[in-house]
């Protein structure tokens, strides 16, 4: 009985040392991918490929390190939206351009497609406070632009990119008109233990019943679920049910925290959505779902009432 317990306790012993060992020397390895397996990190395309009419932007992060971006605009004169994409984990921006093209056709709308720290053409390594800075001096830069509407800037963040886009959200209540979130999960702690189970028992979110004695080690653990519920401004929520990489539980449990402080927002299931193709699979409904989203809550407003009010400020000049 003795020895069996010995074993036991060298067991336990052994995976909470192998546990460490793999957070604290690869963590940031484990939780960002800039390059896909055998593909190199360069771009394999640029816009042009796609015939996108764009701007090669290149910005300073608040701590120094060099950003590129492209901006695509649907057309020079186009004031609709500007969507602020930032992207799933794995791969580099030319990855989603695709994507990015036919939104752009249906939804009318400008992009702007961020490069994080690490990935692409941009300098330094990925962590969660160098990409939050990242992802702050891609939106100050679109806030400065003259050739856009900046009362019209949507954050639409995929997986990783959702958490991102909720924490830039948050932080930007008079910068950002709204927010679209795809299969994004609760927390880094909550996916340790989808994808490395034999740890689940030290370490994980609120749900987990282990002691989680490892959490504390977790550099980057974009708990979107602390943020979501503080985010003031109309939120998406597009959830693929067949997404084999973040458990569709989470998206839902996002939108429940998130809904019982805001009643801006909607969530929608695409029941043939995996976890990178959603936007392929909903077809059309989810294209016109973001479209009613956008013209509901960012609607063509502005520039009417602007011209109302210069109107107003005329018939008064000459009474």
């Amino acid at each position: 009985m003795v020895s069996y317990m010995n074993i036991m306790l060298y067991g336990v012993g052994f995976l909470v040392v192998v546990g460490m060992a793999l957070l604290v020397a690869f963590q940031e390895k484990l939780v960002y991918v800039p390059a896909l397996p055998g593909v190199t990190k360069s771009y394999a395309i640029t816009p042009a490929r796609l015939r996108l009419v764009y701007e090669d932007v290149w910005l300073r992060s608040s701590d120094g390190v060099r950003l590129h971006a492209w901006f695509i605009k649907l057309f020079p004169d186009c004031r609709g939206p500007t969507i602020l994409f930032f992207q799933e984990n794995a791969g580099n921006i030319a990855h989603r351009l695709e994507m990015v093209r036919i939104m752009l056709q249906r939804l009318q709308c400008n992009a702007f497609m961020l490069s994080y720290r690490g990935y692409g053409a941009s300098d330094g390594y990925p962590s969660q406070l160098g990409i939050t800075r990242d992802a702050q001096a891609a939106l100050d830069h679109l806030s400065q632009r003259s050739d856009i509407d900046t009362s019209k800037i949507v954050v639409f963040g995929r997986s990783l990119g959702g958490a991102v886009g909720a924490v830039l959200t948050k932080n930007n209540p008079d910068k950002v008109a709204s927010l679209i979130l795809e299969n994004t999960f609760t927390s880094i702690l909550d996916m340790t233990a989808v994808l490395l189970p034999f740890l689940k028992w030290f370490i994980g979110g609120s749900g987990s019943k282990g002691p989680r004695i490892l959490n504390f080690l977790l550099r980057s653990p974009w708990s979107t679920i602390d943020v979501v519920g503080q985010i003031k401004q109309p939120i998406l929520f597009l959830s693929g049910l067949k997404d084999e990489t973040v458990p569709p539980s989470h998206m839902q449990i996002l939108y429940a925290k998130a809904a019982a402080h805001n009643n801006q927002c909607l969530f929608v299931e695409f029941p043939t959505g995996m976890h990178m193709d959603t936007w392929l699979a909903g077809g059309d409904h989810y294209w016109r779902t973001i479209q009613q989203f956008l013209e509901k809550h960012v609607p063509e407003k502005k520039e009417k009432e602007s011209s109302q009010n210069g109107n107003v400020a005329a018939i008064k000049s000459h009474l």
